[in-house]
């Protein structure tokens, strides 16, 4: 990952600077942090899950980190390089709204079979919903104060039977075309 002065390697620099908004000074930065708090160039998911956590202290955050992590572990090796994390970092922060749906399909695709199902987008709503924190539950709506009722009401907006599946296409266009889906595929804390 970086060369024997411990700096990212050019080849990485040069690809981050070209797939992420980040400034070589920025990534120079972020690889700084990074070694500093990940020594070997890994974050293991036990890692990942602690760090994320402490973003939602009043929440469980663990099964989302679970399947964050999934989804940026491109490899598959179960840890995230600098690479992949500061790609997650850009898609989740500053990427544009395409990226982004990208990305929160990978999120989806429980499997990674290349669609999502009922059963998934339940999961995965199941999960965003232990991110609210207790005291905001009651403010939500009816239609949406239970994690399978997110999850119906998300679904629905895919026009799909129970048994059905969405491709990656119809995923990003049925969140496109509706601004309470994009609402609904994620959490953003009141306070």
């Amino acid at each position: 990952m970086g060369n024997k002065n411990g700096a990212v390697s050019k080849e990485i620099l040069e690809d981050l600077k070209l797939n992420t908004k980040f400034s070589e000074t920025e990534i120079v930065q972020w690889y700084e942090n990074f070694k500093k708090q990940c020594p070997t160039g890994r974050i293991s998911k036990e890692e990942f899950q602690s760090i994320y956590g402490k973003f939602f202290p009043e929440s469980d955050a663990n099964t989302y980190a679970q399947h964050v992590f999934r989804s940026f572990d491109t490899n598959d090796d179960g840890t995230l390089d600098f690479k992949e994390y500061i790609i997650a970092l850009h898609m989740t922060s500053t990427g544009k709204t395409i990226r982004k749906l990208e990305w929160a399909f990978a999120l989806f695709d429980v499997d990674k079979n290349g669609y999502i199902t009922k059963s998934e987008v339940t999961e995965i709503c199941t999960a965003i919903f232990k991110l609210i924190p207790k005291d905001e539950v009651p403010n939500l709506p009816d239609d949406e104060n239970t994690a399978e009722k997110r999850a119906d009401k998300l679904w629905g907006y895919f026009e799909k039977g129970e048994n059905d599946r969405v491709a990656e296409g119809e995923f990003i266009q049925g969140v496109m075309d509706n601004d309470e889906a994009l609402r609904l595929i994620q959490y953003q804390p009141t306070k």
